[in-house]
């Protein structure tokens, strides 16, 4: 009997030295999210799950509860181990968050609510004592929220301190001690600490301004600084005036006074010119400074014996984020400043190193993809140039056989043409000198026989008019052919002109359709780039 006495003294003792733990979740179980319940105050509450992320120290140390829905509220609560009363004791609470989504607007900030929640109700209006951590949104909008709540009145410390926004793990230590001072702490460094009637403005002042102290009549408020009396200004002083006429100046030989006016010299500035003279300026003697009431107790002032005072039975998270990634981790409730150090170490501070080594790890394997993707897309974009560059060789090959083709066929038909048409022309002139000779034969008939023997003596005659009409028709031949080259030429010329305009009509239409093909390309990769920024 008296050993258990004995033992159950110890561990009274043990626990009065060492703190008590009201709420300690590592995550660590894949069952420890079954302590957290959703409310049933919204439908629209996101879900949760238990990862340790895509880089971490230690998978299974490193796991935590992690929001996973995108643009959602979450409202969640988990019920202590027992009660906390803070009165007469220290407070801390403690817990990292993982900001691993990049945030750009979302909260990470836990609440500390009563034991007389109903969780089922549980929603933003609903009442807290504490609540404690990062919120994040913007570039400028950033600050840890370290509120409490007094008098039913929720009151946020006045200093803004800074949150961490990078994707690593960040430890957030609130430490209210049970002589009415705090610290707050991130990463177990101190960010502010003092006393908490001074950084949350919850009780009255200690002392104000006497309300019955007067203005005495002698009182000199200002001027702080006056005109020296004894001050004198020198005879040889100059202060007027700051320009005067050019001595040198002399009127121009061609100036017309009837004409031009009368004649006045320029004007300079006074070398001799100081400016106004104004005595020296000296203190005041008989100035005090701005008159204030001197400071009294004020009689409205008690200290509250409550205040910092906090009944706490449930751990909440209350929060709206834009992208979903925030993991929390390793909450701790205690009355034991050195219990959640320690704590904090064995859970947090002991992977750091190898988480910092993970996220560079990741960085480097993202950055590399996106660098092979980038070379992807270049390699792409340059093999559809080489091939549209092929394309448009190949079709100008083609072209060309083409054209060589066309010019043969014009060539053909312009000679087959031609040619008829020359034959035509001189078949229908020989049978033109075949009529004629047929007559002049029927007319001669009758005369041959008397000039037979006139035609035996001119033999010799005769044989020079036949030369003659010889030449006659190589005359008449040479300029058939000449006909037949000049229309040829003609035909030829025309038939080129021709296909010119058909092949400057082609190019217009070629250049149209690549204009129009570069311009889709264009808006291609516009919708890509909008693509890749969203």
């Amino acid at each position: 009997m008296r050993c258990g006495l004995a033992l159950t003294a110890i561990a009274a003792l043990a626990s009065s030295a060492f703190g008590r733990v009201y709420f300690e979740e590592t995550f660590s179980d894949a069952d420890s999210i079954n302590s957290f319940v959703a409310t049933g105050a919204r439908e629209d509450v996101g879900a949760i799950k238990i990862s340790p992320g895509k880089w971490y120290g230690d998978e299974k140390n490193s796991a935590g509860l992690q929001i996973a829905e995108d643009a959602r509220f979450y409202a969640y609560t988990s019920k202590l181990k027992r009660p906390f009363n803070t009165k007469g004791k220290d407070f801390v609470v403690q817990f990292t968050v993982k900001y691993e989504q990049d945030i750009d607007c979302g909260g990470a900030y836990l609440k500390l609510l009563p034991p007389t929640l109903d969780p089922a109700k549980f929603d933003g209006d609903s009442e807290y004592e504490v609540m404690f951590g990062p919120d994040i949104c913007g570039s400028t909008n950033r600050r840890v929220h370290a509120i409490i709540n007094y008098n039913n009145t929720n009151n946020q410390i006045e200093k803004v301190i800074q949150p961490r926004g990078d994707q690593l793990s960040h430890q957030y230590t609130f430490w209210i001690k049970s002589d009415k001072t705090f610290e707050i702490r991130i990463d177990n460094k101190v960010q502010e600490e003092g006393k908490i009637e001074d950084m949350w403005k919850v009780l009255p002042d200690k002392q104000i301004p006497d309300p019955d102290a007067t203005k005495p009549d002698d009182w000199v408020d200002g001027p702080a600084m006056i005109e020296d009396p004894e001050d004198e200004k020198p005879e040889d002083w100059v202060d007027g005036p700051a320009t005067i006429p050019d001595s040198d100046a002399q009127k121009p030989e061609d100036w017309d006074d009837d004409m031009d006016g009368d004649w006045e010299a320029p004007v300079i500035a006074n070398p001799d010119y100081k400016g106004e003279w104004k005595p020296r300026q000296i203190a005041n003697p008989e100035y005090k400074g701005e008159w204030s009431a001197p400071l009294v107790d004020n009689p409205d002032y008690e200290e509250d014996e409550d205040l910092a005072v906090f009944n706490i039975g449930y751990v909440g998270i209350d929060i709206w984020t834009v992208k979903s990634g925030t993991i929390f981790d390793n909450i701790l409730i205690t009355d034991d400043i050195d219990y959640a150090s320690e704590f904090g170490n064995k859970t947090w501070a002991d992977y750091m190193e190898a988480e910092i080594s993970a996220k560079k790890e990741v960085d480097n394997a993202e950055a590399k993809r996106i660098e092979e993707e980038r070379k992807a897309k270049d390699a792409e974009k340059q093999a559809a140039k080489k091939a549209a560059e092929k394309d448009s060789g190949a079709s100008g090959d083609d072209e060309l056989d083409v054209d060589a083709e066309v010019d043969a066929e014009v060539d053909a038909e312009v000679d087959a043409e031609v040619d008829a048409e020359v034959d035509a022309e001189i078949e229908a002139e020989v049978e033109a000198d075949a009529d004629s000779d047929a007559d002049n034969d029927a007319d001669s008939t009758s005369e041959a026989e008397t000039e037979t023997e006139a035609d035996a003596d001119a033999d010799t005659a005769g044989t020079t008019v036949v030369e003659a009409e010889d030449n006659e028709e190589d005359v008449k031949a040479a300029e058939a052919a000449e006909n037949k080259a000049a229309k040829k030429a003609a035909a030829k010329e025309a038939a080129k002109k021709a296909k010119d305009a058909a092949k400057a009509a082609a190019e217009a239409a070629r250049e149209a359709a690549e204009a129009e093909k570069a311009a889709a390309e264009e808006e291609e990769e516009e919708e890509e780039r909008g693509h890749d920024e969203l």
